[in-house]
């Protein structure tokens, strides 16, 4: 049968209008639709179930460098644009769907397996998917894996770390075996010469810290018989491959490298579930939210649906040591910049532990950094002041940051130096 193909003048936006968008869902044959502008700029083509669309971006996106939420992958944010009005033909949006039906429990399910695809996550651990952000992680893993006279280890290599080891101090009996405090949390220590607790539960690290840009490159071992690893991914989830089984439990805001904000992912090893202590908020509790597939209550679902487009993205890419490679070149990139810079340029952390994510920065002429900062956002960059508490400057380069994002920083820092240095 023959192809239909529809043209429309938009002028002065990228938006699909509403009586178009209408139109689309109702094509029973596969058509392209062409949306064009008067300025010149290359197409971009979103394929879904029913038809593709390709849009002439006329105000082309910045380049987000923000630490979370952050930037998600420009294909995913258009399959889901082409999806939010009615998705894939179930007459309603992803936002309108019960929980507990058929469509959301395929959009759960696959988001869940793709998941175990990347991360080759083992039978015997459960996947959850839940609300509150990392930081509420910081009471649940206590109040499941503890009693009140509990030990349990904490490495604290930044501002996350210690944030954990204070909240678990209201359940359980932590200890900082390791600061790196007093240097300004630029290093990650020795495994060899940590003092753990013998009967500790758990030993628990962040994995990467976001403000400060120190990254675990491996990892330490409890010493403890029955201890197992506890793990914050949040800012370097999915962004590598990691060795699921050397964790008891892994944990991830979503908001850094797979998702919107809203949702928290756990990976947890079965055998640590069903421990939780009786004044453990139901809400908090593992076993509930297993039990119930991370049905128990309504879940952040859009949020989950977008989590379950970036997995398949990164599978399309071919996988975790695919985005790996490609995250090792922007870093790469990105501290060689600042390292051939004479001072002008400086990061303050220790080379062997440089975040491939969070690369914080700071000048030489402390007075420019305001300067830097504004002259960037001109340029379509945004999102580089450090965090508050450091100050200084970040660049978060998660795994939907572009080649060509770095670069175009990197030329930049170039010629702000050539001219103030």
């Amino acid at each position: 049968m023959a192809t239909s193909t529809n043209s429309h003048l938009i002028r002065n936006q990228t938006q699909i209008p509403k009586s178009i968008s209408r139109s689309l869902l109702h094509l029973k044959k596969p058509s392209t639709i062409n949306l064009t502008t008067t300025t010149k700029t290359k197409p971009i083509s979103i394929r879904c179930s029913s038809s593709t669309i390709t849009v002439v971006d006329s105000n082309p996106r910045v380049i987000n460098f923000a630490a979370g939420p952050a930037a998600l992958p420009e294909n995913v944010l258009l399959k889901a644009q082409s999806e939010l009005y009615n998705w894939r033909g179930s007459g309603m949006s992803v936002m309108e769907m019960s929980h507990r039906g058929k469509e959301f429990l395929s959009i759960i399910q696959k988001a869940e397996s793709d998941l175990r695809k990347l991360l080759e996550i083992p039978s015997e651990y459960s996947v959850l998917f839940l609300q509150g952000g990392a930081t509420t992680q910081f009471s649940a893993l206590p109040l499941n894996l503890c009693n009140s006279d509990d030990e349990a280890d904490y490495i604290v290599t930044g501002s996350w770390g210690d944030k954990a080891f204070k909240e678990a101090k209201k359940y359980c009996n932590p200890k900082v075996i390791w600061s790196g405090k007093s240097e300004k949390y630029t290093k990650v220590p020795s495994f060899d010469g940590l003092e753990q607790s013998m009967h500790a539960k758990y030993l628990h690290i962040c994995a990467n810290e976001t403000i400060h840009g120190v990254e675990f490159k491996d990892y330490p071992v409890p010493k403890s018989s029955d201890g197992y690893l506890v793990a914050d991914m949040s800012s370097n989830f999915c962004s590598k491959p990691v060795d699921v089984s050397k964790f008891g439990v892994i944990y991830a805001g979503a908001q850094k490298n797979v998702g919107p904000s809203g949702v928290t992912i756990v990976i947890i090893r079965k055998d640590l579930i069903g421990n939780a202590r009786d004044i453990t908020p139901v809400m908090l509790d593992y076993k509930i939210h297993d039990e119930n597939s991370s049905l128990y209550n309504t879940p952040p679902c859009f949020g989950i649906y977008m989590c379950g487009l970036v997995f398949d993205d990164l599978l399309e890419q071919g996988g975790l040591k695919e985005v790996e490679k490609k995250n090792q070149r922007k870093a790469e990139l990105l501290y060689n910049a600042i390292d051939e810079s004479n001072g002008f340029f400086k990061c303050p952390v220790e080379k062997s532990v440089r975040s491939l994510m969070n690369v914080p920065f700071t000048l030489e002429k402390s007075e420019l950094e305001g300067e830097f900062i504004k002259e960037a956002a001109k340029e379509k960059m945004v999102q580089l002041k450090g965090h508050r508490s450091v100050g200084g400057m970040r660049a978060s380069i998660y795994n939907a940051m572009p080649l060509a994002g770095v670069e175009k920083l990197v030329a930049f820092m170039k010629e702000f130096q050539a001219r103030h240095a």
